[in-house]
């Protein structure tokens, strides 16, 4: 029977809790970049002129079809050949994260403003309000209580995908695991210590989402 040793761990709890923290700051950043990135893809869906309809479709379209993972090694290696510029890898997984991310948030953005009745906006416009103030003042509100849980989800879903970021040697809590894991010879015990710190900081965050889905949808009912 296989002799469990989370002991031996104890002098890395430093070097793992680096790993941590780069696991929530890249994450923090790739979220808000990304709601920003969203943001401005499904407004420029949403208006009628192609040339600005269209580049952003494609945006949307290419990021979420294709693997996060294959995206990250391409913008790491293929990029700086076809630009003759070398990133690094941190901001790599930066502008990958956040572009990917904002593909998804786009698509529940703009649904989102969809969802709004058209007569408001029709009536806001008839009282004289520009088209701007009607979608800050009267659509954006209404359709922010429909996204919410919706984007909390994906922002959760943007924290696993952190862990990719260890194959361009970022340091973040899976990498600095497999360090650790390399040097004690202990890899059953480092992989399940990681799978807990993420299920610890993932949970109570998916309880979040399923009671603020609750208050959303028995507010909506009432």
């Amino acid at each position: 029977m296989y002799h469990w040793d989370f002991e031996s761990l104890w002098v890395y709890r430093q070097l793992l809790g680096v790993g941590l923290a780069y696991t929530l700051g890249y994450t923090i950043l790739c979220v808000l970049l990304g709601l920003i990135l969203g943001l401005l893809a499904a407004l420029a869906r949403l208006v009628q002129t192609r040339w600005v309809r269209w580049p952003a479709r494609g945006y949307v379209e290419l990021f979420r079809c294709t693997p996060v993972l294959v995206q990250l090694v391409w913008f790491y290696y293929a990029l700086p050949i076809l630009t003759g510029i070398q990133i690094s890898a941190a901001l790599a997984a930066v502008m990958t994260l956040s572009l990917y991310g904002g593909a998804f948030y786009s698509e529940i953005i703009r649904g989102g403003i969809v969802s709004v009745d058209v007569g408001q906006s029709e009536a806001a416009r008839a009282l004289g309000m520009r088209r701007a103030q009607v979608m800050r003042r009267i659509v954006l509100p209404q359709a922010l209580r429909r996204m919410l849980p919706p984007l909390m989800n994906q922002s959760i879903l943007q924290l696993k995908n952190t862990s990719l970021l260890s194959v361009l040697a970022v340091p973040d809590l899976l990498y600095q695991g497999q360090t650790v894991a390399h040097e004690t010879y202990r890899p059953l015990e480092v992989y399940t210590l990681v799978a807990i710190a993420y299920f610890v900081i993932l949970l109570p965050a998916t309880f979040v989402v399923k009671r603020l889905e609750e208050r959303l949808l028995g507010t909506s009912g009432a």
